[in-house]
């Protein structure tokens, strides 16, 4: 494999390419600022480490940050993912031991030099042993840290961290894997598990997954990490080390590790990578063991703004008049998994200003607002949705979000509340707008209070946004115009992307979602079908009479668009529909 070099940079460091020159340009970039810098300047100093590895430490600068400081610093490439090679180099030469430990892959031959990643670039003892191995000399890329252990895992699989057992402990392999709590326990602590188990987190992050799947097989444990609403799958530890990696995310979540034929869940806070990020973990008993899910809730990875969530323009501007009413009940409704929360907390931070009490009641709570009250139910002390709201309006609140509305009681409570002057907001799992209405009716609530004090419902998709790096656009077939009619919501010739697959999509051809959605606002005829007992479908078609544009259209508009395709938008609305 070949790599296009950029002119080969002096053999040596560039004079100003020091620690202090680093510092300043960090902050020139906004990675940190100066009081950041102070802070961690008297850090390493106190510490006798190097800046930027404290930096990183504190969670103070991200490592993907840091690394293209470097090259700016010292005027080489960044190595992208796409520039590490089919396969290992020099591998008479240097020995996959020795590129762990130095933080360096050999990325391609150019002329008579080495061109090679490494993620220190002040190290150069590095680049002087490479360079005495191979006789050759060597110039540098900058790797981002986890760029660069991908590829030592996928280019020297049998020295992955945790995968070669040693040679002298058979015993411990042939071990039966019902140990005991504490064998469990010490199986945790060791370090090649605790650096595997970090290694599929901070790979999570790094790659914006939403969720990483651990499962448990007789001869097998399969790791899978969501992108975009779809799992992938990624390369698995060896089956011997399956107690040992899930009692370690159980203690990394403060879990019983004893316990495993019940359901538990927990919460962990990390550093990865120079960021906080949170995880929601969940485990549950399976045939051969506990599977494990962690929900990586990373709030610099969610962006709570309707504009870049990709809400219509229509729906969102109805949702943001229906929340600046005084009170009533707004809703928010769709399956798992299509978003409702977000668009909630977006509304949320939306209304929190220092004039408003606002109280959320949430199960679980997601993300942390500041300036916002919320409140964790335990249904198992009898901290339930229902019994949080009778307390909640004794605090003399203006705004309540409840998590979901998921039985009578609690309908009833928070119509009690809109009618006594609060605004509430909350969630439903409804296929449509219209669909909500005859649940609230077949729930018990009835038709004079859901008349009274509902004020809109917003019901959502989450579809996966084509990738604006790879898509490709072709003009639609005469045949799909006709299906989808296409014709009355965009004239003249019409042109649909499909997507094709690039390294900054992973080959997937989608990068991120958005939301489509259809918002239905109540009005004098549809309170009138309310009480005449009819069902979704007559109000749906009374509410797009009255302007409310149904979310398949809305889909569509956003195929047309460019934004996504179709097929996407056929497989998260009509199949559910």
């Amino acid at each position: 494999m070949t790599v296009d070099i950029p002119p080969p940079p002096r053999a040596v460091p560039p004079a100003g390419a020091t620690m202090d020159a680093l510092a300043d340009l960090i902050v020139e970039r906004g990675l940190i600022d100066a009081r950041t810098l102070d802070r961690a300047r008297r850090v390493a100093q106190e510490t006798g480490r190097r800046l930027d590895g404290v930096l990183i430490q504190l969670g103070l600068a991200g490592e993907r940050g840091l690394a293209e400081a470097y090259a700016a610093l010292f005027g080489v490439p960044l190595a992208r993912p796409d520039h590490f090679p089919e396969d290992p180099l020099f591998v008479e030469r240097l020995k996959p031991k020795f590129l762990r430990h130095a933080h360096a892959v050999p990325l391609a031959l150019d002329g008579d030099g080495v061109v090679v990643a490494v993620t220190d670039p002040f190290d150069h003892f590095v680049r002087q042993a490479i360079q005495a191995a191979t006789g050759r000399p060597v110039r540098i890329e900058i790797a981002v840290p986890i760029d660069l252990e991908a590829a030592l895992d996928r280019l020297y699989p049998d020295w992955a961290e945790g995968r070669a057992a040693p040679a002298d402990d058979d015993a411990a392999d042939n071990a039966p894997l019902e140990e005991d709590a504490e064998r469990l326990k010490d199986m945790a602590s060791e370090a090649p598990v605790i650096r595997l188990v970090n290694q599929l987190i901070a790979r999570a992050v790094e790659t914006q997954a939403s969720d990483i799947h651990i499962e448990p097989f007789e001869n097998a444990l399969r790791v899978r990490y969501r992108y975009d609403g779809v799992l992938h799958e990624a390369e698995a530890p060896p089956a011997q080390l399956i107690p040992a990696i899930i009692s370690r995310i159980k203690i990394m979540a403060r879990l019983d590790i004893a316990e495993r034929r019940l359901p538990q869940d927990g919460r962990v806070k990390l550093a990865i990578r120079g960021q906080e990020v949170d995880f929601r973990v969940s485990t549950i008993p399976s045939l051969h063991g506990e599977t494990v899910v962690l929900r990586v809730l990373d709030r610099n990875a969610v962006e709570f703004d309707f504009a870049k969530l990709g809400m219509p323009p229509q729906a969102t501007a109805r949702f943001t008049e229906a929340l600046d009413l005084p009170n009533g009940i707004v809703l928010v409704t769709g399956p798992t998994g299509s978003g409702k929360t977000t668009t909630l907390y977006t509304g949320l931070l939306r209304l929190n200003t220092v004039a408003r009490k606002i109280v959320t009641v949430e199960d679980p709570i997601e993300y942390q607002l500041a300036g916002i009250n919320q409140i964790q139910v335990k249904p198992q002390i009898g901290l339930t949705f229902a019994a949080l709201l009778r307390s909640i309006l004794r605090q003399d609140p203006d705004v309540i979000m409840v998590g979901e509305i998921r039985d009578l009681e609690t309908a009833q409570i928070a119509a009690q509340a809109a009618l006594t002057g609060h605004l509430v907001l909350s969630t439903l799992h409804t296929n449509s707008a219209a669909a909500t209405i005859t649940r609230l009716r077949d729930m018990g609530l009835e038709d004079y209070l859901i008349t009274a004090v509902l004020r809109g419902i917003l019901a959502q998709r989450l579809v996966r946004r084509l990738c604006p790096h790879c898509r490709q656009g072709a003009p639609a077939s005469a045949e799909l115009v006709e299906r989808f009619g296409l014709d009355r919501l965009v004239g003249g010739p019409h042109q649909l992307h499909h997507p094709v697959g690039c390294p900054q999509c992973r080959g997937t051809g989608y990068r991120g979602r958005m939301a489509i959605a259809e918002f239905l606002v109540l009005d004098e005829p549809l309170e009138r079908l309310i009480f005449a007992k009819a069902d979704h479908t007559a109000i749906e078609q009374a509410a797009v009479a009255a302007g409310m544009r149904p979310m398949f259209e809305a889909g569509l508009a956003a195929a047309l668009a460019g934004e996504t395709t179709i097929e996407e938008v056929t497989r998260s609305i009509r199949s559910e529909s």
